[in-house]
C-alpha cells in the first residue's frame, strides 16, 4: 500500500492478469502494468502473458434463458441501465462473455448484456458446454483407487487412478462428469458424486440426493428479527426480512424431501441467541444452519463467507459453502473460523452464512431477486444432502 495511485477500476470491469504476488496482481492498465489487490479481482481464465493474444471464441455458444424475466443491460453489470429485457425459455447466440456476463443480440440489431448465471449454456454442435463457470476449481478425491477413465460412463476404459486426497484441476463438467487435467499432461473423467469440488464448478450430485436428508432434523435460523434490524442495506434492504424469506425457501424445500424442519422464528419477532441455540440442542438437530447478510464500510466487497467454530462444524460449512458457490457464482470469500454465539455455544454441527454484501448496491440487487433467493436455497439443500451423505 506504499506505492503511489495510477487510477481505478469500476465494478465490473474486465483487465488482463498478467501475473500473481503476495495477494496482489499485475494487470494491464491505461497501456501499463499495474497492481491492484486480488481480494478486489475475480479471475476468468488463465493469466495472460501476452495481452494481445486473441481470447477464445464464445460465439459457439448458446444460453437459454432459465429465469422467468431477465433484464438486458448496456453493460456487464448490475450498474448497468436496463436496455431491454428477456424470458424463460429464450435461446441466443453467445456474442461474448466477462466476469459471468453475456453479451446477446436480445433483438434484431440490438445487442446487451445479461447475468450469465441464468443462462444454461450449450455449444453449438455435437459436445456440450459446462452450463456453470469452472474457472479456477479442483476435484478432491474421496476415496483410493478412484477410477479415472476416457469418456464420461463407467463403460470406458480406465485411465489414470488416484487416491483420497489426490487434487485435480477441473477443465469442464460434462452431464455428471468433471473432466479434469492429469499429471501426463492428458486429460480424464471422473464420476461427479464421488469428489468433492473446490472453487466455482457445480458439485454434482447423483439424481435423488433428497434421500440423504429424509428424515433428518435441520434447525435453520433465520438471523436477527423483531427490533433487532441487523445490517440495512444501502437501498434499504433489511437483513432481518431477507434472512426470514431465504430460511423460509429453505424450510419448504426441506420439508418437501422429507426433513424434519424446524424455524427458530417464523415471522418478525425478537429471538436471543440463547433460544436459538436451546431450539439446536432441544430438536437434538442433525445440522444448524444460521442465516445472515453481510456489511462492510467499503461498498465494494462483497461475496458470500461461511463461519464454524469447532472441527465438527466445519465439514458441514464445506459443503454448504462450495454448493451455495457453485449455484450463485458469488464471490468465494471462504469458510473459515467464527467466534458467534449461535455456533460457538452449539454443541451440533453447525454454520453461519454470510450470503452476500448489502452494502455493496449491486449485491443487495441482487440477493433481492427471486432468481437468487432460489439459487441459495438449492445450494444449501445440497450442500446437505451431501454432508449427510458423507457423515
Amino acid at each position: 500500500m506504499n506505492s503511489g495511485k495510477v487510477g481505478q477500476l469500476s465494478y465490473g470491469a474486465a483487465v488482463t492478469v498478467h501475473s500473481q504476488s503476495n495477494g496482489w496482481d499485475e494487470i494491464a492498465y491505461a497501456g501499463k502494468n499495474a497492481w491492484v489487490s486480488a481480494q478486489y479481482l475475480k479471475i476468468g481464465g488463465k493469466l495472460s502473458t501476452d495481452s494481445s493474444k486473441p481470447a477464445a471464441p464464445v460465439d459457439q455458444f448458446t444460453g437459454t434463458v432459465t429465469a422467468s424475466q431477465l433484464n438486458v443491460r448496456d453493460k456487464n453489470s448490475l450498474d448497468g441501465s436496463v436496455v431491454g429485457s428477456v424470458s424463460k425459455g429464450q435461446s441466443f447466440k453467445i456474442l461474448d462473455e466477462q466476469n459471468n456476463w453475456v453479451k446477446i443480440e436480445y433483438q434484431s440489431g440490438k445487442t446487451g448484456w445479461a447475468a450469465g448465471w441464468f443462462f444454461e449454456k450449450k455449444k453449438n454442435g455435437p459436445a456440450a458446454a459446462p452450463s456453470q463457470s469452472v474457472n479456477n476449481s479442483s476435484v478432491s478425491m474421496l476415496h483410493n483407487g478412484t477410477n479415472i477413465r476416457k469418456g464420461t460412463s463407467t463403460g470406458t476404459a480406465v485411465i489414470f487412478r488416484a487416491n483420497q486426497g489426490d487434487s485435480f484441476e477441473i477443465l469442464s463438467v460434462e452431464k455428471n462428469w468433471y473432466e479434469i487435467a492429469l499429471p501426463n499432461g492428458t486429460s480424464g473423467f471422473v464420476a461427479g458424486w464421488i469428489v468433492s469440488v473446490k472453487g466455482s464448478a457445480p458439485q454434482i450430485e447423483r439424481p435423488g440426493a433428497e434421500k440423504h436428508t429424509k428424515n433428518k432434523t435441520v434447525v435453520i435460523d433465520p438471523g436477527h428479527g423483531g427490533r433487532d434490524n441487523g445490517t440495512t442495506g444501502v437501498r434499504g434492504t433489511m437483513e432481518k426480512t431477507l434472512t426470514l424469506k431465504t430460511a423460509q425457501l429453505l424450510y419448504d424445500k426441506l420439508r418437501a424431501a422429507g426433513t424434519n424442519v424446524i424455524l427458530t422464528r417464523n415471522n418478525d419477532h425478537y429471538i436471543s441467541l440463547g433460544s436459538r441455540v436451546s431450539s439446536s440442542h432441544y430438536h437434538d438437530s442433525d445440522a444448524f444452519i444460521s442465516i445472515h447478510y453481510d456489511s462492510i464500510n467499503d461498498r465494494t466487497v462483497r461475496g458470500m463467507t461461511t463461519y464454524y467454530y469447532n472441527s465438527k462444524q466445519k465439514p458441514l460449512g464445506e459443503q454448504i459453502h462450495s454448493s451455495v458457490i457453485g449455484k450463485t457464482m458469488l464471490k468465494d470469500r471462504g469458510t473459515r473460523f467464527g467466534d458467534y454465539h449461535v455456533i460457538r455455544e452449539n454443541k451440533q454441527a453447525a454454520v453461519l452464512l454470510e450470503l452476500g454484501y448489502l452494502s455493496n448496491p449491486a449485491e443487495e440487487m441482487l440477493v433481492n431477486t427471486p432468481q437468487y433467493q432460489e439459487a441459495v436455497a438449492n445450494g444449501i439443500f445440497e450442500g446437505l444432502a451431501r454432508y449427510f451423505k458423507n457423515n
